[in-house]
């Protein structure tokens, strides 16, 4: 790590690599905060968590109970051992609580004055923070399944929407109805993402084994079909064409650049594709246990080179290497199946909630350098700035 800084203050090399460099090795400590814990708030297991970007200090929850409970991540007692504390809840006793299970939550992306819900009681909510009251709400005919608000869009307010229709909804917060859908898909849709790198691409995954890639600006079909045998018909049984999957398809996750999308299927698997062309990278994770009727929530780290995937699996949260498929390691702690993970980028930390009605916080070990070898790395560090010292006179 010293070399890192007196290369970054030499101007040898850039601060982000230093950056990149602490960012990679905290995520590859990450340990269960035994310090810290999650207030339990949820009766019933936990489906959904979100974090969001503005402080990075707000988690949502959503539960099979149909509750939703905002948490204050901050550590305000300022003491080792502390509890995240639940600032609000939309609980059972309100008016405006979800009748059932609420499968996915997320806040706004701009601001932290507005969060969307959706539920199985077939609506999804658009929900003010400080009254906790919906300024907006929409009804569909079927289980809402999915939805997701683009995280850079600036031209758009829309709101895709994934429910048991195999229509893709599209929802506008600016006049507050559905204005289109995406026909496509012959199954339940269970899964939708926009791309983070351009505001009118999205990606939707559904019980037909298909993930489709479109551009809502076109009144045509999608712009292509994720096909996991990348047109080589030679390796295609009749029924896998054009799949992605040979199971069901219910997870969608893009990375932080938007250049690769990864999908998980009920066939165990787990695949990483060229975002722009629908390549299928070939790069193999193993069995990745996938049992889930409905949308599966994983993530993947930002600012780490390389990257790192962590997808829920069984009781434990698996982390994968992105570009590898190599697995660094299992994240042990719940008593039950997880559900749903994020990744907090600011610190390197992971949450994660599951059916034993938890929210775990995963954090990095901090460093303990040991004597000789900080002795070392200062008569390293001395060499090197020597050298450098020397080149510079």
């Amino acid at each position: 790590m010293l070399s890192f800084l007196i290369a970054r203050q030499t101007g040898v090399d850039e601060p982000v690599r230093l950056r990149r460099a602490e960012s990679t090795r905290r995520v590859l400590s990450l340990e269960l905060n035994h310090d810290r814990d999650v207030e339990c708030i949820h009766g019933n297991g936990i489906n959904t968590i979100d974090i969001e970007v503005i402080e990075g200090r707000y988690m949502l929850s959503g539960g099979s109970d149909g509750v939703i409970v905002i948490y204050d991540l901050e550590n305000n007692s300022k003491k080792p051992h502390y509890t995240c504390k639940a600032v609000c809840t939309v609980g059972r006793s309100s008016r405006y609580v979800h009748k059932f299970s609420v499968e996915t939550v997320q806040w706004y992306p701009h601001d932290t004055g507005m969060f969307v819900s959706s539920s199985f009681d077939k609506t999804m909510k658009v929900w003010d923070t400080e009254t906790l009251k919906p300024a907006e709400v929409f009804q569909f005919e079927g289980n809402v399944y999915c939805h997701h608000m683009s995280p850079i869009a600036r031209k758009h307010g829309l709101i895709a929407v994934g429910t048991k229709d195999p229509k893709v909804q599209l929802c506008d917060l600016k006049s507050g109805s559905r204005i289109h859908i995406l026909q496509g898909h012959r199954g339940e849709v269970l899964s939708v993402k926009w791309s983070p790198r351009y505001e009118h691409i999205l990606a939707t995954a559904s019980t037909d084994s298909r993930v489709r890639v479109w551009d809502v600006r076109r009144a045509s079909g999608s712009l292509f079909t994720l096909d996991q045998h990348n047109g080589d018909k030679s390796k295609a049984s009749s029924e896998s064409v054009n799949t992605a999957h040979d199971g069901r398809v219910n997870g969608l996750c893009f990375t932080d650049d938007g250049l690769y999308l990864l999908t998980a299927g009920t066939d165990d698997r787990m695949r990483l594709w060229n975002s722009a062309t629908g390549e299928n990278t070939l790069v193999n994770y193993g069995k990745v246990v996938n049992e889930s009727r409905k949308g599966v929530k994983f993530t993947v780290s930002r600012g780490c080179s390389p990257e790192f995937v962590f997808v829920p699996c069984g009781s434990s949260v698996a982390m994968y290497g992105l570009h590898t498929g190599e697995l660094v390691t299992m994240l042990r702690g719940h008593y039950n199946n997880v559900d749903c993970c994020e990744f907090h980028p600011d610190y390197q930390e992971l949450y994660s909630g599951g059916k034993d009605c938890n929210i775990l916080a995963w954090v990095p070990v901090l460093r303990h350098p040991d004597t000789e070898d900080e002795g070392a790395d200062s008569r390293q560090l001395f060499s090197t700035f020597f050298t450098l010292w020397t080149a510079l006179d």
